[in-house]
């Protein structure tokens, strides 16, 4: 049965079942259902009524939900990224592993929901045999990242905790500044918090002056640099990635993958289709459009086709030895903002 994480949280407080899968990017809030589910079963001892299999010893799943929990009445197995929710392209039929789980759950549905609870965790998923199984006799939970209406409301109820105040415009750009992961949010939102003190106000220039912003916030502001021609703020952005040791090659990589999104956006205007598919996002960075949009328009076409041209060029020339990447870098800047 798939379930809504709200779902998920009211059916674990009320009575634990036998099989769990959860799923999706939001590891955060993965893993606190995963000590919600612990919390509820009680005292965990490892190795004995509390198991952790992964990918590794995936073949011992079987054998330690026969075992019995000595002294304890259940066992809880929690089994992270196994493979078992993984389809081959290139085949049809099941893995060897997936055919054996799933006709061991199915003989021994009974004896398993009286002894053992398995919780499965996974990046994604496709929908093997074993996840039918699970579909059929447990909960199945996909936990994604939160919008940002949902993630300013988490953010201003821990503020709140500390007495901080911060208003929805200031969360909107600390969003935008640092990523849609709640863990990573809530890291820097916590030295805010310190630097506020109780009964300050978390504003733009604390965001500016002490997050930690992700490295796709950046390229946007790089690209704005780049499209009015401001060449020293420009480099001054580079320079701050390099300083944050970011790699090279990774700079590279996002940049290009950015400018093809300017492009694809231009092109899905220009056509009328839908920007969100166009560029692939997620339902969570549906907020992006609008500065896509925005950095799309400083641009011809031609002037992006020939950016996207120059970064696959540095990069064959850099594997090659013919141009050290950061200084190539920099003479693209340089060139596309004279």
């Amino acid at each position: 049965m798939n379930v809504t994480y709200n779902a998920l949280d009211k059916s674990i407080n009320q009575n634990l079942i036998s099989f769990y899968l959860l799923y999706g990017d939001e590891s955060y809030l993965i893993e606190k259902s995963i000590e919600k589910i612990k919390k509820k079963f009680g005292n965990c001892l490892l190795g004995i009524n509390y198991i952790l299999i992964d990918e590794s010893n995936i073949n011992q799943l079987i054998a330690n939900i026969e075992t019995p929990s000595f002294g304890y009445d259940k066992k809880l197995i929690i089994v992270k990224n196994s493979g078992l929710f993984k389809k081959d392209g290139r085949k049809k039929t099941a893995t060897p592993i997936q055919e054996k789980v799933c006709a061991y759950i199915k003989d021994n549905l009974e004896i398993i929901e009286e002894s053992v609870i398995v919780v499965f965790v996974e990046k994604d998923v496709d929908k093997t045999i074993v996840y039918e199984q699970i579909d059929a006799n447990g909960v199945i939970c996909q936990i994604n990242e939160l919008k940002p209406i949902q993630l300013v409301k988490k953010l201003k109820q821990i503020c709140s905790l500390y007495r901080v105040n911060v208003d929805d415009t200031t969360l909107n750009y600390f969003i935008e500044s640092c990523g849609t992961s709640l863990q990573n949010l809530i890291n820097e939102i916590r030295k805010l918090i310190e630097y506020a003190g109780e009964n300050g106000t978390i504003t733009l220039e604390d965001i500016n002056r002490l997050s930690i912003k992700q490295i796709d916030s950046i390229i946007f502001e790089l690209t704005d640099n780049l499209a009015t021609k401001k060449i020293n703020n420009a480099l001054q952005v580079l320079d701050n990635l390099i300083y944050q040791k970011e790699p090279p090659q990774k700079i590279l990589v996002t940049l290009y993958n950015h400018f093809k999104k300017l492009y694809l956006c231009m092109l899905a205007m220009h056509e009328n289709k839908d920007i969100v598919d166009s560029l692939n996002l997620r339902p969570n960075q549906s907020f992006l459009i609008t500065k896509y949009k925005k950095q799309a328009s400083y641009f011809q076409p031609e002037t992006l086709r020939n950016l996207l041209e120059a970064f696959v060029k540095l990069d064959y020339d850099s594997k090659n030895g013919k141009m050290d990447m950061d200084i190539g870098l920099r003479s693209i800047l340089c060139h596309y903002c004279s």
